[in-house]
């Protein structure tokens, strides 16, 4: 399989006033394409720190980070931005939508950064929004959609670019339980599809849909397992 991910000996040490803080001590992993990966671990383990290297949303101390065969480890803001924004689809547990936009100017966003016609973003925005059965809630604002609803945009705006990998945060962080399996059964499908998923999750069953589990302890990658049976639930509809 092609290897989309490697971090090697990857450490993220955080200024503190006169403190250090070493979030990451030395994280070793290789995510290939199409795996759909869980990062777990306490508070403080260094979980959402790996995610935002893995996202290109921070650069580490020290250790090289390879995406897509590229070395993104000593980037410029700039340089990182154009790879957030042609490799990473991002879900985050607050949706993180423009209130006062539609769910189609929503979803086209990322494609405004890429420089696509007016034309071209919309259609693709249609087409995301299809994808995860709301192509009949283009013309809402995000006020007008349920919890779950919210997801799926955010979910569809992580498509819209096509990107190597999905990076979901605390994915179903505000939702309730039967609506959060309705998102983990999307979740299912998309990777079903070919896409390559990471997720962090401090639940269990949650983790349990993900292929692989890597458990993560002060800075330290504590276990990376395999999941031999991921949960399939029934889908939960659309309109929850």
């Amino acid at each position: 399989m092609k290897k989309i991910i490697e971090t090697r000996d990857i450490q993220k040490t955080y200024k503190m006033g006169a403190e250090e803080v070493r979030a990451l001590k030395s994280v070793s992993i290789t995510i290939n394409k199409g795996e759909y990966v869980a990062f777990m671990g306490p508070s403080g383990s260094g979980k959402s720190t790996l995610m935002n290297i893995i996202g290109c949303l921070d650069t580490p101390t020290a250790g090289t980070y390879i995406l897509n065969d590229k070395d993104v480890s000593d980037m410029t803001e700039n340089e990182l931005a154009e790879i957030r924004n042609k490799e990473i689809g991002f879900v985050f547990q607050t949706f993180n939508l423009l209130p006062r936009a539609s769910c189609l100017d929503n979803v086209a966003l990322p494609l405004i950064y890429a420089g696509m016609k007016k034309s071209d973003r919309e259609e693709k925005a249609f087409g995301a929004l299809s994808s995860v059965g709301l192509g009949d809630r283009v013309h809402h604002k995000p006020n007008e959609l349920s919890g779950g609803q919210r997801q799926r945009v955010a979910i569809a705006r992580a498509l819209v670019n096509n990107p190597s990998i999905i990076l979901a945060d605390e994915p179903t962080g505000n939702l309730d339980s039967k609506t959060s399996y309705g998102i983990m059964e999307l979740f299912h499908e998309l990777h079903q599809k070919g896409n390559t998923i990471i997720m962090v999750t401090h639940e269990d069953d949650i983790a349990h849909y993900a292929h692989r589990v890597v458990r993560l302890k002060d800075g330290l990658v504590e276990s990376d397992t395999m999941n031999p049976n991921p949960t399939r639930g029934k889908a939960v509809a659309i309109s929850e």
